[in-house]
């Protein structure tokens, strides 16, 4: 017999069996249920199905984050809503207007652990590989489902192993890695797959950038990635369950539950495999309309632009907000330039240490943390005929709210170089 891939581990694990095989069909019970701001109308299909009450409350993890402060007086009351959901489910785990990004939140807050299994209404779940845990997004009505029974029935997937070799040139992060294999797969390519990301070049990137390529596995298709939890994720979670305060833990018990990393066998077996070697690639860009649409950055350099964005799931993080302030210092944007950190966390921290200060001295504008203009919301929609950079993950027709605008992804680097020029720019032109 071959060993086992981490998906069959993992949901072998969470439905309870000894062993699972790539075909075979369990009944999952996941550790989280996440949510956010959907999970008012996601309470309006639990209540058709007609159980009485959520059957783990200590399992739901809900955010307010999508539309964060409420734009309109129909998200104020959609936020109503979904407060008094929780209140009156004694919902586990609950996060205000302003906490940030619900995939960075609980991670900040430990509420997923390594080896978990978290089903979310939010299609970028799969974020959680990061830990070494197994993320999938769901629709509203599975989501339902698992509030009323504690479970998911699911097929185990065939695995797509990606092997990252070298050590990434300056100023070449864990988004263009993530490009490049957009570029050479296409997206759709990991449908209905785990991805596990391997290879001495996970080693060089830091703790904010390893949810990176996890996060994007979304637009590929996946139904969850994972990267294998080291010494250094490890110490980050325990670091944050030792914050959480006494009141929380009797308030929910379930908060201090104990957990097993899982690591895949060695001779697993594996659907395909993927081999990059890093160490020459450069910056990349998507062109619009697609995550996979990706040139090298010398391809792209000097297309005008009217905005430049940094936030959202993918790239609102602290090392995303230095590597900024490295490009813009002493300088002055441009153009737009707006910048959402992913957490009140990530704001406190680059308060503290400067970053603020120098982004907002070069003319950068700071939003309240939270997905901002990604889902064409607020905080950033464009104007007809604009163009926008950014560190986010989506870049169809329309997604930042104007279906007549385009939009550029990109790493942190390159969106505030092109801040500076007003087009896509090389930043070794501003270091």
């Amino acid at each position: 017999m071959t060993g086992y891939t981490f998906a069959e581990k993992v949901l072998a694990r969470a439905a309870g069996v000894n062993s699972a095989r790539v075909g075979d069909i369990l009944d999952v019970k996941p550790d989280i249920y996440l949510s956010h701001d959907n999970t008012a109308p996601i309470r309006k299909i639990f209540e058709k199905i007609g159980a009485p009450k959520v059957l783990h409350p200590e399992r739901m993890a809900i955010t307010l984050d999508h539309a964060v402060p409420a734009p309109t007086t129909e998200h104020a009351q959609n936020h109503a809503e979904i407060r008094e959901w929780v209140k009156s489910q004694g919902a586990g785990h609950f996060f205000e207007v302003g906490r940030g990004i619900c995939h960075q939140v609980h991670s900040e807050e430990a509420v997923i652990l390594p080896g978990e299994v978290v089903m979310g209404s939010d299609s970028h779940t799969p974020h959680f590989g990061w830990m070494g845990a197994f993320g999938m997004g769901l629709g509203r009505t599975e989501i339902a489902a698992i509030w009323a029974t504690g479970e998911l029935w699911l097929r185990v997937p065939e695995t797509f192993k990606v092997v990252l070799t070298g050590k990434p040139r300056p100023g070449v992060t864990a988004k263009d890695v993530t490009l490049r294999l957009m570029k050479d797969k296409t997206v759709g390519g990991g449908q209905y797959r785990a991805i596990e990301i391997t290879g001495d070049t996970v080693q060089h990137w830091s703790i904010d950038e390893l949810p990176v390529m996890p996060n994007m596995m979304a637009e590929f298709g996946a139904m969850c990635a994972y990267i294998a939890p080291d010494e250094r994720v490890l110490a980050y979670i325990e670091e944050r369950r030792k914050k959480i305060s006494p009141q929380e833990i009797k308030r929910n018990p379930y908060r201090m539950r104990e957990y097993n990393p899982i690591y895949p066998d060695a001779d697993a077996v594996y659907d395909e495999v993927y081999t990059l070697d890093v160490s020459d690639l450069q910056p990349q860009i998507a062109l619009p309309h697609l995550p996979d649409n990706v040139v090298n950055l010398e391809q792209a350099i000097g297309t005008p632009i009217q905005q430049a964005l940094i936030g959202t799931c993918t790239g609102g993080r602290l090392s995303d907000m230095h590597a900024a302030a490295e490009v813009v210092r002493g300088k002055q944007v441009a153009c737009r330039f707006v910048v959402i950190p992913a957490s009140s966390q990530v704001l406190l921290d680059a308060t503290k240490d400067g970053t603020l200060a120098t982004l907002l001295e070069a003319g950068v504008t700071i939003s309240t943390p939270g997905c901002g203009p990604c889902m064409g919301n607020h905080q950033g929609v464009p104007a007809p005929n604009e163009a926008t950079i950014m560190t986010g993950s989506r870049n169809f027709k329309g997604r930042l709210g104007t279906n007549d605008s385009t939009i550029y992804l990109s790493n942190p680097y390159v969106v505030a170089a092109s801040a500076l020029a007003g087009a896509i720019a090389d930043p070794q032109s501003f270091i």
